[in-house]
Order: C-alpha cells, then sequence, then structure tokens
C-alpha cells in the first residue's frame, strides 16, 4: 500500500511514492477531510485504508471511530526513517537517476 510522497520529499529522494507505514505524518488530499493533517495511527490492509489520528467520528452512543482513508487519497509530508526505508530510498533513488540519464544519453 503506497502513497505518494510531497513535493519536498519527491525533490529530496527522487522517489515518488513510497509504501506507507505508522508513524508516517501525512495530509489528506481528496474526500471530505481534504486539508487535515495528522500522524498515522494503523494501516489496515485487508481493507486497504489507513486511520490517520485526529480523523474521527462520532457514533450516535457518542462513541468516536476513526474514519478509514485510501493511502492513495494522502500524500506523505513527513517520513519515519529507519534503516530499511534508507536503503529503499537509496536504491530507488539511484534506479530513477540512471533511467534519467540514460533517456538524456539517447536523446543525444
Amino acid at each position: 500500500m503506497s502513497a505518494p510522497l510531497s513535493k519536498e520529499l519527491r525533490e529530496k529522494h527522487n522517489v515518488r511514492s513510497i509504501p506507507i507505514r505508522k508513524d508516517d505524518e501525512v495530509s489528506i488530499v481528496r474526500g471530505s477531510n481534504k486539508g487535515r493533517e495528522g500522524k498515522i495511527t494503523s494501516v489496515y490492509r485487508l481493507k486497504y485504508i489507513i486511520h490517520i489520528e485526529r480523523v474521527n467520528r462520532e457514533k450516535s452512543n457518542g462513541q468516536n471511530v476513526p474514519i478509514g482513508v485510501h493511502p492513495s487519497k494522502v500524500i506523505v509530508t513527513k517520513l519515519k526513517m529507519d534503516k530499511d526505508r534508507e536503503s529503499i530510498l537509496e536504491r530507488v533513488g539511484k534506479g530513477r537517476e540512471s533511467r534519467k540519464e540514460s533517456l538524456k544519453a539517447a536523446k543525444e
């Protein structure tokens, strides 16, 4: 389950999207919750949705439940980095760089 990166992260890492995970910070770009931001509290892989902190609704009995958001309808604004994630970004970014260079060489 991947989500697109923000423009700043896209420039920095040279990667368009990345698999989403808990503790990434996202901003909702589509739907009735457009513009809301928060940290991912859970990734529900079976239903293909994510739950974001402070994005919930109140049930008729007063209980709050999280609203599920599809990962393609958010942009990642801050990544939770660790060793594995850095290696993924490095590997994908390197492949995109070599692809740009080969396309540039083919044009000339």
